[in-house]
């Protein structure tokens, strides 16, 4: 009797939890149609200029005429494929350098005042350096996507490793464990949390330096667009490319987030 009661409870709260979730996804769905409904009206009354706000009409006949010229997935495969990239380098490059700075005291002291000062630095002045070095071109808007998630990487993933439990680090070296071992059996998955918290932050700075990146030499891409468009003033296409922008950062972020909730169960 018991055990019913139980279940029943337990089965209870999990649609109460379901329907709170559904709740919040309508609400947020509800939000968007309003502002969007907003926009478009105030813009098609005159309550606010539309050639300086745009509006959604404008823009969905801007994305036709993109679509229609071939040209509207071009733009966002170039800056997705060179954020994805950028985000790949600098999370895997990054954290190989926070593992052999954890490795070796003696690096780390010596590099960490550099960091220090490559952190506080706005990579985003290496840019010009960056396309001199390289050439117009992809590989210059990648170094750029690299740079700035690198640092932030290092530092990030390094502060996770530092935080684990000496007493399980000093349990490990009892029973004769290498350094390498350790790493692998305690250091890496206790610091799992931090590195993913490092892979969202860096989803945001990967895209800032492909869009600083395609703002110097683009010749396609969302950057490209958004800044094409301000200067021969077509707010449709500014607009419409920092939306499709919003959407790709977010789904980015989602696909992190699941690659969390993956991990948090391989944890368990």
């Amino acid at each position: 009797m018991l055990n019913n009661n139980f279940s029943k409870e337990h089965e209870l709260y999990l649609k109460a939890v379901k329907r709170r979730k559904t709740a919040v996804i309508i609400v947020q769905i509800l939000i968007l149609i309003i502002f969007f409904l907003q926009w478009e009206l105030t813009a098609r009354y005159k309550i606010v200029d539309p050639f300086l706000v745009s509006q959604p009409s404008r823009m969905i006949k801007f994305m036709g005429k993109l679509y229609s010229e071939g040209m509207l997935f071009r733009h966002i495969w170039v800056t997705c494929y060179e954020t994805i990239i950028g985000f790949l380098l600098g999370t895997i490059v990054g954290t190989l350098i926070a593992i052999i700075l954890w490795w070796s005291d003696f690096i780390c002291k010596v590099l960490d005042p550099y960091l220090v000062v490559l952190n506080a630095l706005p990579k985003i002045a290496l840019g010009p350096i960056l396309i001199f070095w390289v050439g117009n071109g992809k590989t210059a808007i990648i170094l750029i996507a690299l740079t700035i998630s690198l640092i932030v990487t290092i530092i990030s993933v390094l502060t996770g490793f530092k935080e684990v439990d000496e007493d399980k680090i000093k349990l490990l070296k009892t029973f004769g464990a290498s350094k390498s071992q350790i790493l692998r059996y305690v250091v890496f998955p206790s610091s799992i949390p931090t590195m993913i918290s490092a892979l969202k932050i860096n989803v945001g700075l990967s895209y800032v330096g492909v869009i600083v990146g395609e703002f110097l030499v683009a010749k396609e891409g969302l950057g490209f667009l958004i800044v094409f468009g301000g200067q021969v003033a077509q707010l449709d296409m500014v607009m419409l490319s920092i939306i499709i922008l919003s959407i790709s950062a977010y789904l980015m972020y989602e696909a992190v987030a699941l690659l969390e909730k993956k991990f948090t169960v391989w944890r368990s």
